[in-house]
């Protein structure tokens, strides 16, 4: 079921808001985030790029998975 605030859809997992998704946005370090199982995110989304703001994913995973991976303060690693 979705729930509706101002501009945001509110998803009952994350798996559910990475469906259709042009961008995954990680900007919490939750382990439903951080466990997140990336080739089938990667089958949902339409788009390929992820932005790990949090540092929780590993960025070999992300690539493994066909995603671009984006990372917030990590020296070298995009």
């Amino acid at each position: 079921q979705r729930t509706r605030l101002a501009d945001y859809d509110l998803m009952p997992s994350a798996l559910q808001a990475a469906a259709g998704a042009d961008v995954l946005v990680v900007l919490t370090e939750w382990p439903e985030f951080a466990e997140l199982d990336l080739m089938k995110c990667s089958t949902l989304m339409r788009g390929a790029a992820v932005v790990d703001t949090r540092n929780v994913l590993e960025p070999a995973a992300v690539r493994a998975a066909g995603l671009n991976y984006e990372g917030g303060g990590r020296r070298g690693v995009r």
